[in-house]
């Protein structure tokens, strides 16, 4: 496909397009004369013309199973305003459904509709809906740092509590809503989830190019199933599009922490049953609000952050929901399960009173759930478990109402009376066994795990103890500014941006301080790929140059900025070896001998720092040795922590009288 030649393209831009590692696309800038030439950007994020470089991977043969779609985004994110490309975004796909549709955002540029108009034509081609989740996907990475979603993982785990925990008829339709709906990820996983007849999905996001795209998709959801959808645009606690319709079913993942939710014009409204949520607890107005869209029998389903469970200003409305029976249950998540990925977040389970002989008897407990073990290990990103969560969950929750069943380990079924105090904490941790001491089969899991690191840590000292490591030698050494003359690698420090957020355009990566280093190692924040002075690419050797932090190590996965006090290296794969070069660098004598001051504050002149001269044959064996030290390295820090954590473990169990005699 033709493409302008004023749409800039990155190295990473690139590396997708092609399907490869931009390592790749480096050296194919550095050995082919004939690679594009920068048409902007910065040294560190060249931009290349897409024209120029569509044509060269095409010349290359480097272009033989990329779609389209590849090659038309950045022409979207060329749009630059963040509004305009999602609203083109889902006009794309309303053209994509049906040829004849005309422009319903009249705002969009001469240049957008062009756009457009030519990504229908794409999509129509290529499949629409995988063209449209293509770009809605690009669009949402793009903008992670403004946008807040609902994991599909989560989203589905949701839409079967739901199903699970609702009461009343099952086989007379559905009906879902979801009132602060973001792109639709919810109402989807409904319309996945039920495979009943009958499907109407109620949705409302008061972010125009939110609600657009939730519509876009949703649209290809009722062209599948036949489904009924209403999307409307508006702020659903203000000016609710629904008002006296109801639901069998209520998801929402609720904007988290506004004060300008409406307190002062929304203080005599109806829905507050359970009293006037504070100005300071909105979530409680966005929990009343689906409470009051529910049928009898409705259960509702809401992410929240853990302080609602126990703050002060909400404790009477905390009350009346258990009182009511209205608040059935509580779910502690494991953190990294939506955003902000750090927290562990919560999961109420709401339900209407049902109606009619059938119905249960009014609640005297609630059910408070601690999935917050449920995260996948040896990560770095917090990651849960999903299928051993939803598992868990699931069966936790599958027997609510029958209070003379036993629950599971890390559940507890809690009297109201014992709710009902000055606090009304309803954080799950207080009551489970799971928040003071692992289960049997938890510390038996804990012993065989220290074991195994044992074992892999015999290993790996076996191999290093027999090796004949010499004293006294005097190896030849050069330093990385002769290294670096030489042209045997290029050195860039970091520094700090203007402001550590992703942009309104452009693709976002990982941002690292030292901070982060001294903390637990990983980037705290995003910026800007094309706003960051140093990128680390994979197998680029990261050098930190603080003697308090000071560390080297071959950057592995995608680029990551560098902030100061940061600095790469990259090697020519001719002269150097990167983890040989890393296992020199980060040898303690190494940054006391190049450092400026005694202080552990002070700054290590990374051009002193000395490097072994070897050929790189021997480079490669000194290479797998240094390997194996950091792995032995990594092992003593896990076997620490996990004794540790052992150690803690067992003395609670024996202080309470445990063990058995």
């Amino acid at each position: 496909m033709s493409t302008p030649d004023v749409v800039p393209v990155s190295l990473a831009e690139i590396a997708r397009i092609a399907g490869v590692g931009r390592a790749a696309v480096s050296n194919w800038r550095r050995r082919h004369d004939s690679f594009p030439t920068r048409i902007g950007g910065t040294d560190v994020s060249p931009q290349f013309s897409l024209a120029e470089v569509e044509q060269w991977l095409r010349d290359n043969g480097k272009l033989r199973d990329v779609g389209g779609k590849e090659l038309l985004w950045p022409r979207f994110e060329l749009l630059g305003s963040r509004n305009e490309s999602g609203l083109a975004v889902a006009e794309a796909a309303r053209r994509m459904r049906s040829s004849r549709a005309r422009i319903s955002h009249a705002e969009l540029s001469p240049q957008a509709r062009e756009l457009v108009a030519e990504a229908a034509k794409l999509g129509r081609a290529e499949g629409p809906r995988d063209t449209f989740e293509f770009l809605l996907q690009r669009w949402l990475e793009t903008h992670v740092r403004q946008l807040s979603t609902t994991p599909p993982p989560l989203a589905t785990l949701m839409t079967r509590i739901a199903l699970t925990v609702r009461l009343g008829p099952q086989d007379g339709g559905l009906t879902v809503l979801d009132p602060a709906c973001g792109t639709g990820h919810l109402a989807a996983a409904a319309a996945q989830e039920y495979d009943g007849p009958g499907l109407e999905l109620l949705a409302c996001e008061r972010d125009p190019a939110l609600a657009a795209l939730a519509s876009a998709r949703l649209g290809f959801v009722a062209d599948d199933r036949h489904v009924r959808t209403r999307i409307a645009t508006a702020d659903a606690l203000r000016e609710d599009p629904f008002t006296g319709a109801k639901a069998d079913i209520a998801l929402c993942n609720p904007p988290f922490n506004e004060r300008d939710w409406g307190y002062e014009e929304l203080a005599t409204d109806q829905r507050w049953t359970h009293g006037l949520p504070p100005r300071t607890e909105p979530e409680l107005a966005w929990v009343q609000h689906l409470l009051s869209h529910l049928r009898p029998g409705g259960v509702a389903v809401v992410v929240l952050p853990p302080a609602v469970a126990s703050r002060k200003a909400g404790r009477r409305i905390r009350g009346s929901l258990l009182r009511t029976g209205a608040l059935r249950a509580v779910v502690s998540l494991p953190p990294g399960s939506a955003q902000p990925h750090s927290v562990s977040l919560q999961l109420w389970v709401l339900r209407a009173a049902a109606e009619g002989p059938a119905a249960p008897p009014p609640s005297q407990d609630a059910l408070l759930v601690d999935a917050t073990g449920f995260a996948r290990p040896g990560t770095r990103e917090p990651s849960p478990d999903w299928d051993a969560l939803g598992s868990f969950v699931l069966t936790a929750l599958a027997n609510l109402d029958h209070s003379d069943q036993e629950p599971l380990e890390s559940a507890a079924r809690v009297p109201l009376l014992d709710l009902l105090d000055d606090e009304v904490d309803v954080t799950p941790g207080r009551y489970t066994a799971s928040a003071s001491e692992p289960s049997s089969k938890e510390l038996a899991n804990k012993w065989s795990e220290f074991g195994s690191l044992l074992t892999d840590l015999a290993d790996q000292a076996q191999h290093l103890s027999v090796l004949d490591v010499e004293t006294g030698t005097q190896q030849t050494t050069t330093t990385v500014g002769d290294l670096v003359k030489a042209g045997a690698l290029t050195l860039r420090a970091g520094q700090q941006p203007m402001e550590k957020t992703a942009p309104v355009s452009g693709t976002a990566v990982p941002f690292l301080t030292i901070a982060d280093l001294l903390l637990d190692g990983a980037p705290s924040g995003l910026l800007a790929a094309q706003s960051a002075h140093t990128l680390a690419e994979e197998g680029d050797v990261v050098v930190a140059g603080v003697i308090r932090a000071f560390k080297a190590w071959v950057h592995e996965g995608a680029p990551m900025a560098l902030g100061p006090q940061l600095y790469t290296l990259r090697v020519d794969s001719e002269k150097l070896d990167p983890h040989f070069l890393a296992g020199c660098l980060r040898a303690p004598a190494n940054g006391r001998q190049a450092g400026t001051h005694a202080s552990s504050s002070s700054r290590v002149d990374i051009r002193r720092l000395q490097v072994l001269q070897l050929p790189l044959e021997k480079q490669m064996v000194y290479a797998d040795t240094f390997r194996r030290l950091r792995a032995f390295e990594t092992l003593v820090a896990r076997a620490e922590r996990s004794g540790k954590g052992l150690v803690s473990d067992m003395s609670d169990r024996l202080a309470a009288g445990g063990l058995a005699t």
